[in-house]
């Protein structure tokens, strides 16, 4: 099959480099991951030849690189809960503060992303709630083998993913597509470059989760 008629949460998991380019096109390749390359692209006003050539010319994978397809459930949860639910514990109560900071200085010009610290709030008490439910309820599930019986809370979950999905489509609203305006303070700078990373991060978490954990448990 070709690159074009391939979903876009495989073309995301098979070749690496493959999500740096999605996130240059704001491709959807976690919650949307689900539709072909060439739906992505009609949908992003791309031609799609131009998307299967940039893919095409991604270096092959170092061994340094883990394909997490060939990984056991163990193996992918860990990482799961290390890489992404660790980091963005610690990565979302810091943009709250720096959001805050931003907004009370800021807060009478125009490009001020007001509002910002708010939604900021209400995706951290969201997500904190998802994952403890992941934590305490459908990982064990998965850990022991009973992914049928966990199609329920998998459904749940994935409903959830597409809110934090709709969540970071207001942050890049608020924020000029997360691009500090001339001027800057450093603070601000600083908010936005590590509202990217938060994104980028969600983004890769919710991927593994819903293109593979979840596809795994069917």
């Amino acid at each position: 099959m070709n690159l074009s008629d391939q979903t876009v949460g495989r073309i995301a998991l098979s070749l690496p480099g493959a999500t740096r380019i999605f996130h240059t096109y704001n491709i959807d390749f976690c919650c949307g991951g689900r539709i072909s390359l060439r739906q992505a692209a009609e949908r992003a006003g791309l031609h799609v030849d131009k998307l299967v050539a940039e893919l095409e010319a991604l270096p092959a994978a170092s061994s340094e690189q883990r394909d997490w397809r060939e990984a056991s459930n163990d193996e992918l949860i860990e990482h799961i809960l290390t890489r992404y639910h660790d980091v963005h514990r610690q990565q979302l109560p810091e943009l709250i503060r720096m959001a805050r900071r931003v907004e009370q200085v800021h807060g009478d010009r125009e490009s001020c992303p007001n509002g910002l610290a708010d939604l900021l709030m209400d995706i951290h008490q969201e997500m904190e709630s998802h994952m403890q439910k992941e934590e305490q309820i459908l990982f064990p599930m998965l850990r022991s083998g009973l992914g049928a019986q966990a199609q329920g809370p998998i459904a749940v979950m994935r409903h959830e993913h597409d809110d934090h999905g709709e969540n970071l489509e207001q942050v890049m609203l608020l924020t000029d597509d997360i691009t500090p305006p001339k001027g800057a303070c450093t603070t601000w700078r600083a908010l936005y470059t590590g509202l990217r990373e938060f994104r980028e991060d969600l983004m890769e978490h919710i991927h593994l989760e819903n293109n593979l954990l979840f596809e795994r448990a069917g």
